[in-house]
């Protein structure tokens, strides 16, 4: 490594430290990425020749720390327990990146398979190992695509078994949870809306299409389309945003004002 500038051996260190690897497996994952850290972590948990092995001893003895003593599979006690051993709130964001990349298929619920294979994926075989990944599964939440593949999957995992919609009061608090990651100013307006005018479970559609209207329309609606092809329920909402005056919308121009920015940014529950 002595042959590297100042700035590649801190990438490598900085590697080395989040991920565990060793200093050849930091190297091929930094100079896959052309030395790109965020893409160098992409390379190493993707690409299992790169990835550090795991020891699947080590992985049994995890599982079983957390297994349900009366089935075969991590529960709610189980899971609180891990939160107590990561250091983290069984609330906190990076709990939902962690059930993302074991594909765990229910809230609160590990099997077995999800538990080891996705630690495998990660790379993680102890609690050590599983803290210095906390880190990378949390910058995870800033790249893009990997966000609305979080958001996305964060409709199955959270609704109840059987049910096609999501509880009202559940898409709430995980819209909460995963705005307050994106920062959409109308969030709180848009969870008062839902409690004052639809009190009804939430569809997929209108889930998946919400990502894109916070995503793509001004907090402001200077460029939303009232002809676009948007779910009834974010239509209305926007009906709810002018008749209470929190952003009024000019007939004549179709520009769209606020009536105070504060009440955008800082509503009043």
């Amino acid at each position: 490594m002595h042959k590297l500038g100042r700035g590649s051996r801190d990438k490598v260190q900085q590697f080395m430290m989040i991920t565990g690897a060793s200093e050849k497996a930091a190297l091929q994952a930094l100079k896959a990425s052309d030395w790109h850290l965020e893409g160098a972590f992409d390379v190493f948990y993707n690409q299992p020749h790169i990835r550090t092995s795991t020891d699947t001893r080590h992985l049994e003895e995890l599982y079983k720390r957390y297994k349900d003593p009366y089935a075969d599979m991590i529960l709610v006690d189980g899971i609180t327990l891990l939160c107590n051993d990561l250091q983290v709130d069984p609330q906190d964001i990076v709990m939902l990146v962690l059930s993302w990349h074991m594909k765990a298929a229910t809230m609160c619920e590990y099997s077995k398979q999800e538990f080891i294979g996705g630690l495998q994926a990660l790379g993680i075989d102890s609690l050590e190992k599983f803290r210095e990944r906390m880190s990378y599964m949390r910058s995870e939440l800033k790249d893009e695509q990997k966000f609305r593949e979080i958001y996305n999957y964060a409709f199955g995992w959270a609704k109840e078994k059987g049910q096609k919609s999501l509880a009202l009061d559940t898409a709430i608090g995980m819209w909460e949870l995963l705005f307050a990651e994106k920062h959409w100013p109308l969030v709180d307006h848009w969870c008062q809306f839902l409690q004052a005018r639809h009190n009804k479970a939430i569809s997929r559609d209108t889930w998946s299409q919400l990502l894109e209207f916070a995503r793509t329309v001004d907090p402001k609606l200077s460029n939303y389309d009232a002809e676009g092809a948007w779910p009834y329920l974010i239509d209305e909402f926007v009906e709810y945003l002018n008749e209470n005056g929190i952003i009024q919308t000019s007939a004549e121009d179709g520009v769209c004002t606020h009536k105070c920015l504060h009440e955008v940014t800082s509503p009043t529950r």
